[in-house]
C-alpha cells in the first residue's frame, strides 16, 4: 500500500524546483549566474541581493533552499550574512574569487555548506546548487586538501576539545569521519575501506546524528577541533 500525505508531501518537494537566491554586488555576476539558472527547469531564481544586509532581509522574506553567497560585499559581507541565515533554512554556497580564499575558513565556520570558485563552469555549479540541496556538502576539488591545512593553521595552540559523544562512533565509523576529514570523497573512502559508496554514505548519516552534526563540512571541523586528524597534514598523517 503506498500513498498518504507524507509521501504526498515528499512527492510535491521533488516536483517542486529548488529556489536559489543569488547574492553578489556585481550585478553582471548575477545576471551570469541567473541566465544559467534560468534555463534549467528544476532551479528557479526566488531572488537577488546586492550585499549581505539586503541578502539578510531577503531572506527574512523569500523561501528559499540555496544561497550563492559572495564574501566581498558593501555594508555587510557574505560570512556574516551567511552567519545570520545559516540556521534558518537555505543552504549557503559561498562563491570564492581566489583558489584559497582567505573566507574560506572563515564561512565553514559561519555555517556555509560549501564553497566554489567564481569561474566554475555552469555544470560545475548546477551539480553544487543539487548537491547541497540534497544535504551533502561542497567543496571545489582542487581547493579540498589544501583548505584543510589552511584549517588547521587557524585552530589555536591549545589541547584539542574533548567530546564525549566521539566514543559513541563505531570503529569502522571512526575510520570514515577520519578519512573524510583528510579531504577523502566517498567513492575514494570507498576505494579505501574495499566498500560500496552507498555504505560510505550509511555511515555518513549516523556519524553526523550521532555527533550532531549538520553536514559533512562540519564533521572535517569536528574531525579537526577533536584532535581526530592532526594540523596541517590532512593529505599525508594518520
Amino acid at each position: 500500500m503506498s500513498g498518504g500525505p507524507m509521501s504526498e508531501a515528499a512527492d510535491l518537494r521533488a516536483e517542486r524546483p529548488i529556489r536559489v537566491v543569488l547574492v553578489d554586488d556585481q550585478e553582471l555576476v548575477r545576471a551570469g549566474f541567473r541566465m544559467v539558472l534560468d534555463a534549467q527547469p528544476d532551479i528557479e531564481v526566488v531572488g537577488e541581493a546586492g550585499d549581505g544586509a539586503r541578502a539578510v532581509e531577503l531572506l527574512r522574506a523569500t523561501s528559499a533552499d540555496v544561497v550563492l553567497m559572495d564574501v566581498r560585499m558593501p555594508r555587510m559581507d557574505g560570512i556574516e550574512a551567511t552567519r545570520r541565515v545559516s540556521g534558518r533554512g537555505p543552504k549557503v554556497i559561498i562563491l570564492t574569487t581566489f583558489d584559497l580564499d582567505e573566507y574560506a575558513f572563515a564561512a565553514i565556520k559561519a555555517g556555509a555548506s560549501g564553497f566554489m570558485l567564481k569561474d566554475a563552469g555552469p555544470a560545475q555549479l548546477l551539480d553544487a546548487i543539487k548537491a547541497v540541496h540534497s544535504g551533502d556538502a561542497v567543496v571545489a576539488p582542487s581547493t579540498t586538501r589544501r583548505l584543510l591545512d589552511r584549517f588547521a593553521l587557524h585552530l589555536p595552540d591549545q589541547e584539542p576539545v574533548r567530546d564525549t559523544a566521539l566514543a559513541t562512533l563505531t570503529g569502522r565509523e571512526t575510520e570514515v569521519l577520519h578519512l573524510v576529514a583528510r579531504g577523502m570523497s566517498n567513492a575514494e573512502i570507498a576505494g579505501r575501506l574495499y566498500v560500496s559508496e552507498a555504505t560510505v554514505k550509511t555511515h555518513m548519516g549516523r556519524i553526523l546524528a550521532k555527533l550532531g552534526l549538520r553536514d559533512r563540512v562540519q564533521a572535517v571541523v569536528y574531525a579537526y577541533e577533536t584532535g581526530l586528524v592532526k594540523q596541517g597534514r590532512s593529505g599525508h598523517d594518520q
